[in-house]
Parts: structure tokens; C-alpha cells; sequence
């Protein structure tokens, strides 16, 4: 850690206790006092990493003197503490350092010399899958089949722990990453080499931001930013406006921190926070628990903003001790938060760019859906809402809401199974789609199972209800209620319906424990809601096969199934293939909805079901009162949870540690494995750059509409067996029934380049009532076929291609791959409406240029449809170390005017434009790297 150059004479000592601390006074820079909390903590890092070059004096003055009234236009390096990454998104990132090992040798310099200088942590977390539930063998059964599905990668990932320095692992089956953060990881206030400073982290997942609920300021970025930022590279930012979010009053009874988080998430989606700091503030803010705040800041990347941070107070130094930092630790950061300004002090108001207010007492029960996490609906109405939605996922529905005719199902098969759905147990539609007596549209449909069981299946029943995702499992009040809930329904005779595959993926071990303690595990049994897993599972896509019976029901009659969760994300086709509409809720009601089996339900006046008794029961006899969810808090949550379970959190299992691990400082590369790769990103590389040239000749390899997501763009979820990917593992003798998922098998860039805008419901709009990972050839004469064949036929004939997008591209979780394999399908621009902040980076982190139209128009608008010939001029100017504002545009088609346009450029600052130059943020730092050692 070098010295800062200290233009301020901000260099001081702090002593706590018998220990003094190197430390740099914020307040030492004239406009300091009344900044946002989170920039005060960029301001510290500035004046603590003074270089005289990548940051200046000028930098420091202007965060000091902010204007919160401008647009951002100020370029600052921040240089985080710590990555923190999870395993799907990390292996990646090890692999790349692996090979930037290899190129470094290549290019004269010691392998050895590539390590991470940052701390950097992984958890793995994304891996497990729920193949087995509703028993008690499930989470043994789901972690022995995750171990043989991904014994290479862990191979690796041990590898990557013994040979490089400052990278620690925290093995499968312990947590979630974010809550392993916030409960073990983070530190809150840094201490290293003497200097006492802010933790502050990136992530290479979005929901990094779950650690602003202790102060820490840290987001996602994707998996190249978060490299170079282990190598040392700051992140490039412009100083950002600032959202001042004032809570005022306290929660009813019967409200949830889930119910918070959603009213939130809708309000700042429709203020519009894309791209700014959100800070909370306000007497409000002493009233809500340390968990909440994590679970408010969890779900930043859901309104859009970088992070959603509070302020360090008493509740951050109680959950401090709680979760067993040691009294060192907590008085230090309790010094340095005063010392520094940190301290919230809700009499002193920050100047803010924006503002929102918000009473708690004013928070009504809620969930959201069925596609997207800002779409609130209040419980109450829920019925009404879901029947109003339902005919738009119903096929061939017409304004009567009689359905027509169904499609045949089109969804990938689930892992371990060998073929096309519908070929194995019969079902038998009880009638013909129509209205039901009610009015909404049914399709009932019985089914028998293997086992005796026989039900009705219908839309809107819920396949699957899922307490999963580090959200809420972190949360101790929610958790707490859905244990309570379950007991007090179990009491009652009460059980999940036949048809739901219901999971508890607690996101650590100390969930595990407290359920233990209050005596409430065999409760959640027997309302069907067994451990299954310490991982992200239904959030992710990782909710496993349905039962083949209730699967084949599904697909043979195109019924609209629904899921629920208490997670973050909700997009199509992302929890399930066989489920439509997904919703989110809290744990609590998670276990009401696999109770009641059906989306089509009003808990206010519909019975749950009848008690041993024959009685009705209702969703307000087994909610558990504030009362009773705190008293099993007190009684059950206590210190020495955490201290015993986080002990030796890197040690791992008996599986873990008997994993055989290669050694030495470049990995002995499988060229047989299909999970680990070396990617060919630097083949070929020199130090000297190659100038960047003009894009011309260019066709379209797919045009989109708006709120395309990366869980669109990124491979993810299962691969299907005729897919590209499928067909290469075929190829290489893989069985099917080991395919196992895109994210698993992310350190092949072979697997994954074929699975890249693959999601089965990408609709490209060159073509018609299509929908997944397909295109047209325009080399001959435009016939349909999948995106990765196109985009092979036009590198071989060395056709540069481009994509079109509307508003909100790449919006959802920072998905390294998303930007990847867009670079390795031969994508050289992205021209699009708007970009979301992490996506947008990202492909310029891998040499793609990102453009959007004209203020105002669309794709539309100027005419195209996707079939023209694209020439993309003024790029050059880059080589002459300006960034030009815009680019000019012509598309060409036969028969028709050149349509012409400028386009802007969104490289934002100048070390993406370095990097661009570069043809990515790895050569960038990479030839640094050499050149530094020599």
C-alpha cells in the first residue's frame, strides 16, 4: 500500500484504546461536513490513495466542494478495500488470473508476480441445485450430487487458493455470499499495514450492496472490472448525485421488512435512480434493524442505484457484537465513525441531490411480480391482480378469456432427466379451457403420480415455493415468522398442497442454529419446508426439476404454473422453465402460498384450509404476532451462534478437504475438462496496442426490445440438450444427466459463448413468434438459426456484427458473461435506447462499443428492422486520445435509402476510453503489469 501524496496535511494517528491507528481526516478538505455519508467515505479514499497522477488534488477539492445540483462530470479513482466474489461469477475471474499468469511469461515477466492486491474473497454458493426435497436426506443428497457435478471447478478453485496470495475461499455448503459478508466478512472499518480506513468492497455479484446495511459502501460490478480491481486498478467513477431516502415512524404489527423493501423498490424505480448513490437518513433510521438495512441495501440493484447505504450508529456496533467481532474491533469503529464524521447524527442533515421520504408506519403487507421485483402488489389485492395478469400468460387467449389453442411445450428438460417432457406419465384435461364459474380462466387438468397421488393442476397453482436468496434469509424477524407461521399451522393439521416443491436454503448456517434453538425445524418439516441447501438455489434458476408427473401436466397442457419466493429476482423464463409467473414475498407468506397451492387466492377472506377439526383457517390465525417473532429472536439469537459457525469458515468439509489440488503458479490445464478452459482472450497478444479502426460491413445478430436483461444475454440456467452448448458436451461425452448448469460451467468459454442470448425467452424481433437463443443468416438469404451458428458463419467469413436494444439494456445482475460472450460471438457495438450502468462497462471491458440513438428515438423510429448493413464511422478518433461524443451511423439495405444517424458514444470516462484503445480492461492492465516490473 503506497503512500498518498497528502496535498491536504490530512495524515494523522487515532488511538484506541492501547492502539494507535494511521488515519486520513476527511475534515482536513474545505465542503466536507454536510456530504453524504457515502461520499465522505470516497473522499477518505482519495485523500488516503494521492498519487499525483490517477488521483489528483483537483479530485479531492471537487468531491469537497460537491455540487449536488449538477450531472455527474467529474471522473474520480476509487480503489475498494476488498472483492468479494461467489463462485459462479468468480471462477471466471480465477481463471482469468490464471491465464494472465501464462501471458505474462509469455510476455517476459514472472507468473508469480499476478496476485490479487486487494484481499479477495469467494464464497461458493451458486452451485448447489435442489434435486431432492421434502425429506430429511435433501440437503445431504443435493451437496453429494453438487461435489460430483463440480469436483473440477473445486479443484480449481482450491488451486487458486494455495497458489495465489491474498484470495481466500469460503467453501460450499456454508452461506450465501452476502450474508457470509455481512455476518463474518466485512469489517466495517479496515485496518492494514497500520492504516485504519473504511471497508468499502466491489463484488462480482449485484447484490454486494447488502453490505451498505453496515456502512460499507460496495456494489456489483462484473467480473473484468472486479479483476482489475484485485490487480491493483481503481474503479473509474464520475462523482455521483446522491439520493437522500428519509425514513420517519416505525412499522405496524403484521408488516415485514420484505413488505418494506418492495414499497421501497417500487418508489425509487419510479423516481429514478439509475446510476446514483441512495442514502438513508432521518429519525426513521434508529427504527429499523441492522437486518433490514441489509436487506434494503441487498436490493439496490432492483431500483437501479449504484448502493443503498445507512450510516454507522449504535445498531451497526450491536450487530457487530452480536455476530462476534471481537470489542477490539467494534471500538474502533466506533472512534473512527466519530472521528471521521461517519457517525449518523440524524440532527445534522446532508446536502443531497434528490430527496424521498417515506413513513414506515405507512407499509402494507406486499409482493411483487410476476416478472419483475418493482412491480409491487399489495397482498390484499393480490387475487384481483393476479386474475387481471393472467390471461397475457395463458397461450392463445382472447378477450373473453377463453383460451384457444395450446402450444406444445417448447422449455428445456430439467437436469437428470433424458428427454422431451410429454413422454412419459399420462394426464387427462378435465375439460375444455374456459371460464371458470368465477371468471378467470382455468384449465384443470388431473394428475396422477407414481406414488398414488392424484390433483388437479390449474393455472396459477404454485409449483414452487421457495425460502431462498440472501434477501431475506439474513434476516432474522422474517425468518423467525415463517418459523412461527409454520409451527402454528403445523399445530393446526396444516401441510404444503401435493403439487408444490417447497425448499428451505437458509443463506448460513446461524439460521440453521436459531431454528434449533427455538424449536422450530420440525415444524417447518412438517409443513414441507425442508433444509435443502446453504445457497442461492431457487434465486438463481437452481430450483431444480418439478416432480416429472406435475412437469409433464405442465408442458402437455401449457398451463401458466406460478412460483414463489423470498428472493430478489423474478424475471421470465429465470426460476424455472416450466413456471411463467414468479413472485416475490417474505418467507412468512412463502409458506402461506404452498399452503394455500394457488396464486388465485385472497388471504384476507379465502381459507388456507380446515384445522383437525374440520374448522377454517385463515392466514390471521397462524400469523405470528411482532410480539411472539420477538421473543423467539431474544430467546434463540445469541453471540455464540455466530462464533461457532463462522470458527473456521474457510476450513471446509471432510469433502472439501480431501479434494485432490493441483500445486505451482500456473494451473496444469485439462484440455479434456469441461468446466475449466483456458480462454483465449490474449493469444496473440503484444505489448504494443493494435489502433482501433471503424466497424463496417456490419449485420445485425439480434434486435431487442426494451428491459432486455442480462439473465437474457448471460448463459444461465440449464442447458438444453439441442442447444449449441448441449451439443458441444454431447460431442465430448457428456451425459445429460450431467450437464449440469450454465454457471457451473463458466470457466469453459467454449460451453458458455454457445449459451449467450440463448434464454429461452429472448425474443429477437427478426423473427416472427420466435422465441430463445435464435436468429437470421443473412449469408443465405436470412434462414432461421441459432444465434451462436450465425454468429459462426459471420466470423468465418469475417462479417463484424452488431446488436440492436431498446431502454434499459443489460439491466439485472452484473453478469460478466453477459459482456463476454457478446465479445466472443463476434459483437464489435451495442446500440441501444439506454444501458444499464454495470453492462454497460463491461463491454467496454471487453472491447465492445456501446452507442445509444439519438435522444428520443428508437431503432423503430429511424426505420431499421435489422436487415441492414451497418457502417459505424468516426471511432478512429479514439487513437488520437480524445473520446468522440458521437459516431455516424449508416445502414444500408437493398431497395431502400441509407438510413443515417449519429450516434453517442458511451464511454463515459477516460479510462474506459483506455481501455477500449486497449481492446479491454485485461490487456489494459495486464501490459501495465509488465511494464511496472521492468
Amino acid at each position: 500500500m503506497s503512500q498518498s501524496t497528502d496535498s491536504f496535511g490530512a495524515k494523522g494517528s487515532l488511538e484506541v484504546g492501547s492502539n494507535s491507528y494511521e488515519i486520513y481526516r476527511i475534515n482536513t478538505v474545505e465542503g466536507s461536513k454536510n456530504l453524504p455519508y457515502s461520499l465522505k467515505v470516497l473522499l477518505e479514499n482519495l485523500l488516503r490513495t494521492e498519487d499525483g497522477a490517477n488521483v489528483t488534488k483537483e479530485q479531492i477539492a471537487a468531491l469537497g466542494n460537491w455540487d449536488e445540483n449538477a450531472d455527474p462530470d467529474t471522473e474520480i479513482q476509487f480503489t475498494p478495500a476488498r472483492v468479494i466474489m461467489q463462485d459462479f461469477t468468480g471462477v471466471p475471474c480465477v481463471v482469468d488470473l490464471a491465464t494472465m499468469r501464462e501471458a505474462v511469461g509469455d510476455l517476459g515477466g514472472d507468473p508469480a508476480k499476478i496476485n490479487p492486491l486487494a484481499p479477495a474473497e469467494m464464497v461458493i454458493d451458486h452451485s448447489v441445485i435442489i434435486e431432492d426435497f421434502g425429506n430429511p436426506q435433501a440437503f445431504e443428497k443435493n451437496i453429494e450430487i453438487e461435489y460430483q457435478r463440480n469436483e473440477e471447478r473445486y479443484q480449481f478453485l482450491r488451486w487458486g487458493q494455495t497458489a495465489f496470495n491474498e484470495f481466500a475461499v469460503v467453501p460450499p455448503d456454508t452461506g450465501i455470499v452476502h450474508q457470509v459478508n455481512i455476518e463474518r466478512l466485512a469489517r466495517t472499518v479496515m485496518v492494514r499495514e497500520g492504516k485504519a480506513y473504511p471497508d468499502s468492497c466491489v463484488g462480482t455479484d449485484s447484490h454486494t450492496t447488502m453490505v451498505n446495511g453496515l456502512g460499507v459502501l460496495g456494489w456489483g460490478v462484473g467480473g473484468i472490472e472486479a479483476e482489475a480491481a484485485m490487480l491493483g486498478q481503481p474503479v473509474s467513477m464520475l462523482i455521483p448525485r446522491v439520493v437522500g431516502f428519509k425514513l420517519t415512524g416505525s412499522t405496524k404489527p403484521g408488516v415485514t421488512a420484505t413488505d418494506v423493501v418492495l414499497t421501497i423498490t417500487e418508489m425509487l424505480r419510479k423516481h429514478g435512480v439509475v446510476g446514483k448513490f441512495v442514502e438513508f437518513y432521518g429519525d426513521g433510521v434508529a427504527e429499523v434493524p441492522l437486518a433490514n438495512r441489509a436487506t434494503i441495501g441487498n436490493m439496490s440493484p432492483e431500483f437501479g442505484s449504484t448502493c443503498a447505504i445507512f450510516p454507522i450508529d449504535d445498531v451497526t456496533l450491536d450487530y457487530l457484537r452480536l455476530t462476534g467481532r471481537d470489542d477490539e474491533q467494534v471500538a474502533l469503529v466506533e472512534a473512527y465513525a466519530k472521528e471521521q464524521g461517519l457517525w449518523h447524527d440524524p440532527s445534522n442533515e446532508p446536502r443531497f441531490s434528490e430527496y424521498l421520504e417515506l413513513d414506515l408506519g405507512e407499509v402494507v403487507p406486499s409482493i411483487a411480480g410476476p416478472k419483475r421485483p418493482q412491480d409491487r402488489i399489495i397482498l390484499s389485492e393480490s387475487k384481483k391482480t393476479f386474475r387481471e395478469q393472467l390471461p397475457s400468460y395463458t397461450s392463445g387467449v382472447e378477450g373473453n378469456g377463453v383460451e384457444g389453442t395450446t402450444f406444445p411445450a417448447s422449455d428445456p428438460v430439467q437436469p437428470g432427466s433424458d428427454e422431451q417432457a410429454d413422454n412419459s406419465t399420462p394426464v387427462t384435461p378435465v375439460e375444455a379451457a374456459v371460464p371458470s364459474a368465477e371468471g378467470r380462466v382455468s384449465k384443470p387438468v388431473e394428475v396422477k403420480m407414481n406414488d398414488g397421488r392424484s390433483f388437479t393442476l390449474d393455472h396459477g397453482h404454485v409449483a414452487i415455493a421457495s425460502i431462498t436468496s440472501c434477501t431475506n434469509t439474513s434476516n432474522p424477524s422474517v425468518m423467525m415468522a415463517a418459523g412461527l407461521l409454520a409451527k402454528k399451522a403445523a399445530d393446526k393439521g396444516l401441510t404444503r398442497k401435493p403439487w408444490v416443491k417447497t425448499s428451505m436454503a437458509p443463506g448460513s448456517k446461524v439460521v440453521t442454529a436459531y431454528y434449533d434453538a427455538a424449536g422450530l425445524w420440525e415444524s417447518l418439516e412438517k409443513v414441507g419446508f425442508y433444509l435443502v441447501g446453504y445457497g442461492c438455489a431457487t434465486c438463481i434458476g437452481n430450483s431444480g426439476p418439478l416432480e416429472q408427473e406435475i412437469s409433464d401436466a405442465i408442458n402437455a397442457n401449457d398451463i401458466t404454473a406460478t412460483a414463489v419466493l423470498s428472493g430478489n429476482r423474478n424475471f421470465e423464463g429465470r426460476i424455472s422453465p416450466d413456471v411463467k409467473m414468479n413472485y416475490l414475498a417474505s418467507p412468512p407468506l412463502v409458506i402461506a402460498y404452498a399452503l394455500a397451492g394457488t396464486m388465485d387466492f385472497d388471504f384476507e377472506n379465502d381459507a388456507i384450509g380446515k384445522d383437525d377439526d374440520g374448522n377454517d383457517v385463515f392466514l390471521k390465525d397462524i400469523w405470528p404476532s411482532a410480539e411472539e417473532v420477538d421473543a423467539a429472536i431474544k430467546g434463540a439469537i445469541k453471540k455464540d451462534l455466530f462464533t461457532k459457525e463462522y470458527a473456521d469458515v474457510f476450513a471446509g468439509d471432510e469433502r472439501w478437504q480431501s479434494l485432490q489440488t493441483p500445486e505451482g503458479k500456473t494451473f496444469a490445464w485439462d484440455e479434456k475438462s469441461t468446466y475449466v478452459r483456458k480462454p483465449n482472450y490474449f493469444d496473440g497478444m503484444k505489448m504494443e496496442t493494435t489502433p482501433v479502426t471503424d466497424i463496417k460491413g456490419a449485420r445485425v445478430l439480434a434486435k431487442l426490445g426494451d428491459s432486455v436483461t442480462t439473465d437474457h444475454i448471460s448463459p444461465a440456467g440449464n442447458i438444453k440438450a439441442d442447444s449449441p452448448a448441449g451439443k458441444y458436451l454431447a460431442e465430448r461425452g457428456v451425459e445429460r444427466k450431467d450437464f449440469n448448469s450454465y454457471g457451473s460451467r463458466r470457466g469453459n468459454h467454449e460451453v458458455m459463448v454457445r449459451g449467450t442470448f440463448a434464454n429461452i425467452r429472448l425474443k429477437n424481433q427478426l423473427l416472427d413468434g420466435v422465441e430463445g437463443g435464435f436468429t437470421r443468416n443473412f449469408l443465405n438469404g436470412g434462414e432461421q438459426t441459432t444465434i451462436f451458428e450465425a454468429s459462426e458463419a459471420y466470423q468465418e467469413a469475417g462479417v463484424p456484427l452488431v446488436v440492436l436494444g431498446g431502454k434499459e439494456y443489460g439491466s439485472g445482475s452484473s453478469r460478466d458473461w453477459a459482456a463476454k460472450g457478446t465479445r466472443l460471438l463476434g459483437v464489435k457495438a451495442v446500440i441501444a435506447e439506454s444501458f444499464e450502468r454495470i453492462h454497460r462497462s463491461n463491454l467496454i471491458g471487453m472491447g465492445v462499443l456501446p452507442l445509444q440513438f439519438p435522444a428520443g428515438k428508437t431503432a423503430d423510429d429511424l426505420g431499421l428492422d435489422g436487415t441492414e448493413t451497418f457502417e459505424i464511422t468516426g471511432i478512429e478518433a479514439l487513437n488520437e486520445g480524445t473520446t468522440p461524443k458521437t459516431v455516424k451511423v449508416v445502414a444500408t439495405k437493398d431497395g431502400s435509402e441509407p438510413i443515417e444517424f449519429d450516434a453517442v458514444v458511451r464511454i463515459d470516462t477516460p479510462g474506459e476510453a483506455d481501455y477500449y484503445r486497449n481492446d479491454g480492461i485485461l490487456q489494459y492492465v495486464l501490459r501495465n503489469l509488465v511494464k511496472n516490473a521492468a
